[in-house]
């Protein structure tokens, strides 16, 4: 079973299905289930059915008026991530709601995972997957730990339905975790199922743990489905209507589902108010949750993913030692919100900048001394280390397991930093060179050398290998060293023609270069937006270019800056593109 086409707003696949397959199985009340399931159907079939036909003449309305300079982004149907549901959950029921199970990976689009929410599918193992966790976060909010803090009702009989009190706490519950407020019956009838389940359990708590994770397993908490309505304020064009503004807002900015805050602000009209919205904007970026939305955004430009599944040969790398590579992962995000958010300071700095944090096992990795827990951390200038590319995250995650990549490291800056494609290799090319090298040939650039001048793969070497041989002094796992098979590295360089001699100097050319700071913006706005940055849309990225730059390169005003735009808010009609999937350099680098 697969949900497909997300970005076009309908759901192809049967709602039966859908909704039978999201009710848990081992309650051994058969009947429960089928009124579950029942009701499921009925739900979904009432919001995703209904929303399409009228998503569909809009469209046809659209088609026929706006210019062809529309700007905007497509409106989206897309999954929530692993960490959105996670945040979703806990910032309702509280950070001691363990959900330790991990959703599928999803497709990275155009270079980013949030792009490829709006175009990933569902298929039979992410909804098992669904399952553990709602039945992990339903029985510890029913369990005598929480339920007195987490229930605003005692029941009348703890073994026994009480539907007040049911109907009660799951208002509650959809009030924060729907995205959309359903119909008062919706509830009542949630509050029955609860009760039913509870009577056949003998147990309230029962009950309302039954329904809680068949709520939890909702396409009204998984799935965010925006819908458009005619603009006002521009004749003839489409925007969001206030609760999938809300939603691009929150999911943007906190990564999470809108509060019943701020519902209760775009019930009421404010997010249509440029003052009111802008007060609304200025509040969310206050809020410490902006720390999780920021984390999130630089884990997916950076493609910090990787490091999940990251393995390092133990003979050759015995330093890489277990949990170092998520300790890695946290460094760079902990620096990033620490130089962005805390300090407030010029993004192209986090290329230059010593300043990080490290933990007992990095310190071991960096050779500096190892103190108990997460400290703040200077290297000083005799480490070698400037800047986050010299951190362990990015030099381990883009190289092999026995050896270090300049090719992968060069690939990876060029487009996760620079948002600059590199072409895929050739069919057919000889990799020996680097493979098996002749043993005269001791450092990587000797090597990489002798594998370009095959006039096929040049092309591509000329874009990555000058970047990437300057990180050299580090090896696969990110240890400094000075020389390879006892030859002196050689690391000098040239970024976008200006040249330098060292991993600081490369830092500085980094630093300077204009494609530093637009892929930034152009990688913000399209995490906004969760798709692919539309042709009509380019003016805007220009605009908030150089509003980024007049704001000394600063993260706040830029995340502002996407926020209150009219593009973040106004919809244009899909249109057909093409397989943007990234194309990965053949290993062998």
């Amino acid at each position: 079973m697969q949900l497909t086409n997300l970005s076009s707003g309908h759901l192809q696949m049967p709602m039966q299905s859908l909704g039978c397959g999201f009710i848990k199985r081992t309650t051994g009340l058969s009947f429960l289930r089928g009124a579950l399931c029942a009701l499921s159907v009925i739900v979904v079939g009432a919001i995703f059915q209904g929303a399409s036909a009228a998503d569909a003449a809009k469209t046809t309305a659209i088609q026929a008026v706006a210019p062809p300079n529309d700007i905007g982004a497509t409106k989206r149907l897309r999954l929530l991530t692993t960490q959105q549901y996670v945040n979703t959950i806990q910032y309702f029921f509280g950070s001691d709601i363990k959900i330790e199970v991990k959703f599928a990976p999803l497709m990275r689009t155009n270079g980013m995972l949030m792009a490829g929410t709006s175009v990933a599918g569902i298929s039979d193992a992410q909804i098992e997957t669904y399952q553990k966790i709602s039945n992990l976060v339903a029985a510890q909010v029913v369990d005598a730990d929480h339920r007195g803090t987490l229930f605003p009702c005692k029941p009348q009989n703890a073994k026994a339905a009480d539907l007040a009190c049911a109907r009660k706490f799951l208002a509650r519950v959809i009030d924060y975790m729907y995205f959309v407020p359903p119909p008062t019956k919706h509830i009542d009838n949630m509050a029955v199922q609860a009760g039913m389940a509870a009577d056949s359990l003998h147990d309230f708590y029962g009950g309302i743990q039954v329904v809680l994770e068949s709520l939890l397993l909702s396409p009204n908490v998984l799935l965010v489905v925006e819908a458009d309505e005619p603009d006002p304020l521009h004749p003839g064009k489409m925007r969001l209507d206030a609760y999938s503004q809300a939603s691009r807002l929150s999911l943007f900015l906190w990564d999470a589902a809108p509060d019943p805050a701020l519902r209760a602000l775009a019930k009421r009209g404010d997010l249509f108010d440029p003052k009111k919205r802008a007060r609304i904007v200025d509040s969310m970026i206050a809020s410490a949750r902006l720390e999780s939305g920021v984390r999130a955004f630089f884990d997916d430009m950076f493609g910090l993913e990787g490091l999940e599944t990251l393995s390092k040969d133990a003979a050759v790398y015995p330093y890489f030692i277990s949990g170092l590579a998520s300790e890695a992962r946290e460094q760079t995000l902990r620096t990033v919100v620490d130089h962005l958010l805390t300090k407030n300071r010029d993004y192209r700095d986090l290329f230059t900048s010593r300043e990080t944090f490290i933990s007992p096992g990095l310190a071991s990795l960096y050779g500096v001394q190892a103190l108990p827990g997460w400290r703040a951390f200077t290297f000083p200038l005799d480490a070698h280390r400037a800047g986050i590319l010299t951190q362990a995250s990015f030099l381990a995650m883009n190289s092999h397991a026995t050896r270090s990549s300049p090719t992968l490291r060069g690939k990876a800056l060029r487009e996760l930093i620079f948002c600059q494609k590199v072409p895929p290799p050739p069919p057919n090319v000889d990799f020996s060179a680097v493979e098996n090298p002749d043993p005269k040939l001791k450092t990587a650039r000797q090597r990489l050398t002798a594998h370009s001048q095959n006039p096929a793969c040049a092309g591509c070497h000329r874009i990555t290998d000058p970047i990437g041989l300057a990180l050299e002094n580090f090896d696969g796992a990110g240890r400094y060293r000075p020389n390879e098979k006892g030859a002196d590295i050689d690391v000098s360089g040239i970024v976008d023609g200006k040249k330098f001699s060292d991993i600081e100097g490369m830092g500085e050319a980094l630093q300077s270069s204009p494609a530093l700071p637009a892929c930034l913006v152009r990688r913000a706005y399209s995490y906004a937006t969760a798709g692919s940055v539309p042709a009509s849309s380019e003016p805007v990225v220009g605009e908030l270019n150089k509003k980024f730059a007049t704001d000394g390169y600063r993260l706040s005003p830029l995340l502002r800056a996407i926020a209150l735009h009219d593009s973040f808010s106004m919809v244009v009609p899909p249109k057909p593109v093409a397989d943007e999937k990234d194309r990965s350099v053949a290993s062998a680098h």
